[in-house]
């Protein structure tokens, strides 16, 4: 690593850290997967299934590839402003290299009917979650990790929806992409998982037994966001667990 990307990388790392633990976060949202999944959610897809475990809440998408009612994303009942932090555990718990789990961050509609902001009004038009749904028609970041190209490549990817007015999917794209992991999220490994949006800035911490690693993007460019609903999507054929799921806001 040259000198000037590492005092990049020190820079970050420094920022996230000085986030991560500061005083003002007040817990929003908590959930130890253990109780009833629906006092906290609600889901879309009909395929698939969520289960309370003494490890957390599974959470299985449908088993046909290809097929768009096997997707299935979790939301939260409760809307969240401002800054945020995220955290949880993550236990990728089938065995595929194929597909993608996302995170959504403050999503809401695009306020044009039938899209409403408040999503839980269009919930019969999710019943086949497909993913052009949520990118056309939803105000949201997403994050995409435990996520494979069609031939394999595992990567982690941040996303500005909604893709409309001349912007394509591929064009909400936000740099950098993370290409290239070499089995990052292996199956069956539990990993800590820390989102921190604040203001424009968006950082995503993995952490595991042999790894901590920051991933960060500038939101300096994009529309501001800062309300909506937090979501789990799971692409047909995946499956995880979420065990300790802990959302903070900031005190003012």
């Amino acid at each position: 690593m040259s000198s000037q990307l590492l005092t990049q990388s020190l820079v970050k790392d420094s920022t996230f850290n000085e986030y991560n633990s500061s005083n003002k976060w007040v817990l929003a949202f908590q959930d130890n997967g253990n109780e009833d999944w629906t006092n906290h959610w609600f889901l879309d897809g009909e395929i698939a299934t969520v289960t309370n475990t003494d490890e957390g809440m599974h959470f299985v998408a449908g088993p046909v590839d290809g097929n768009d009612a096997h997707h299935a994303v979790l939301w939260t009942k409760k809307i969240f402003e401002g800054d945020l932090k995220i955290e949880f555990n993550y236990t990728k718990t089938d065995t595929r290299k194929k597909n993608v789990t996302i995170l959504y961050i403050h999503a809401s509609g695009v306020d044009k009917a039938p899209f409403v902001d408040d999503i839980s009004v269009w919930n019969d038009l999710r019943k086949i979650p497909s993913m052009r749904m949520y990118f056309n028609n939803m105000d949201a970041l997403h994050i995409s990790y435990a996520a494979f190209t069609p031939d394999g490549q595992e990567y982690v990817r941040a996303r500005r929806y909604p893709a409309s007015d001349g912007i394509t999917f591929k064009q909400t794209m936000i740099l950098p992409s993370y290409d290239h992991l070499d089995n990052f999220f292996q199956d069956g490994i539990q990993f800590h998982i820390t989102v921190l949006k604040t203001g424009n800035k968006l950082f995503f911490q993995v952490k595991g037994k042999e790894t901590n690693e920051i991933f960060f993007w500038d939101l300096s460019n994009k529309a501001a966001i800062s309300n909506g609903r937090i979501g789990l999507r799971h692409m047909f054929t995946r499956s995880a667990l979420y065990k300790d799921f802990k959302i903070y806001t900031k005190k003012i």
